[in-house]
């Protein structure tokens, strides 16, 4: 296990949600990122929760109103706990938010397996 400081960890969830194309990331208008330090669900590197978008339809936010935004949240210590050096936990926490950012747009955990991002 590696320590990586709050802040630092922080830097790095943004720069992999910088490295999403700026044709899929305008995509992501309504939702919010957060770093936590666990989960209570235990052994989660990351949790997408929301309504993806291949599953939304027109009366998704209905009657004018922006729905609540979807979240997703990374977990930094079960991410520093399988980590052995800071290059782990860049490489661990692209993928996480990757992986995270496909459930957004519907990709399943099946899918992301085959491509290499679970």
């Amino acid at each position: 296990m590696i320590d990586v400081d709050p802040e630092r960890f922080d830097e790095l969830v943004g720069d992999a949600l910088d490295l999403i194309p700026a044709e899929l990331a305008r995509h992501m208008d309504n939702v919010a990122v957060f770093v936590e330090a666990g989960s209570r669900r235990g052994g989660l590197l990351g949790l997408y929760e929301g309504v993806p978008l291949t599953e939304r339809d027109h009366g998704y936010g209905g009657h004018g109103h922006l729905p609540l935004p979807d979240r997703i949240t990374i977990y930094r210590e079960p991410i520093l706990a399988i980590c052995e050096s800071e290059d782990d936990v860049v490489h661990q926490v692209t993928v996480t938010v990757v992986h995270e950012v496909a459930h957004h747009f519907g990709i399943s955990d099946e899918r992301l397996d085959e491509l290499g991002w679970a």
